[in-house]
């Protein structure tokens, strides 16, 4: 397989690609060795050629009537994603959330790693969960300059959101994910990526409704 340049990807790309990184390590593991976008596009039910077009943003290309090497394709797009290397984060917010967050062990295969959490909450201090420690949240903003965390992930309540987010810009966090309902407020150079619970789960009874009211026309 070639290596081609990479391009800028966008989002909705960003967001298939993962998906098709998990099957392609799957195959990976069964021991196959080639692939086309077909092939992908078939097993995961969507646009062959739109598999094709988000493949090519990863630099990676095929070989004709062979498709691609499937070990080199897996390491092309974890290289656009940036799953090739580890990515330090802190946790803030170590509720019922952020404590299932602290022990989900996969997200090392993706690139991040939470190396810490911190919380307010006496009760919480000194907690551990898969190895990771919930430290007071006083102690943020020195432990993000000594280790250079940069990215942050936020799991407080709602009420605590922006707070917690401003000690997170003044600590030099650089990226947020945040996981709560809270619109934050944070300066343009700061990148956040929202992932509202709530919103999927409007979008997964719309469609239950939808699709109850198809079969009862």
């Amino acid at each position: 397989m070639n290596e081609g340049k990479q391009y800028r990807i966008p989002e909705p790309s960003l967001k298939r690609l993962p998906r098709y990184l998990y099957y392609l390590k799957q195959l990976r593991e069964s021991g196959l060795l080639t692939i086309s976008g077909p092939m992908i596009g078939k097993a995961l039910n969507c646009d062959p050629t739109q598999v094709v077009k988000d493949i090519a943003f990863t630099g990676a290309s095929g070989r004709p009537r062979v498709g691609y090497s499937i070990p080199e394709l897996v390491n092309s797009i974890e290289n656009a994603l940036g799953f090739d290397h580890e990515n330090e984060a802190f946790l803030v917010g170590a509720g019922h959330l952020g404590m299932a967050l602290m022990s989900y062990p996969r997200f090392a295969d993706y690139g991040l790693r939470i190396i810490a959490a911190f919380d307010c909450n006496p009760e919480k201090i000194g907690r551990s969960r898969s190895g990771i420690n919930v430290i007071h949240v006083d102690k943020f903003a020195d432990m993000a300059a000594r280790l250079q965390v940069q990215i942050g992930i936020l799991t407080t309540p709602a009420e605590a959101a922006q707070q917690a987010c401003d000690m997170m810009v003044a600590s030099g966090i650089r990226a947020i994910w945040n996981l709560t309902p809270t619109e934050l407020e944070v300066p343009e150079e700061l990148v956040v990526q929202n992932t509202s619970m709530y919103a999927n789960v409007a979008v997964l009874l719309q469609s239950l409704k939808l699709k109850d009211n198809q079969r009862n026309l």
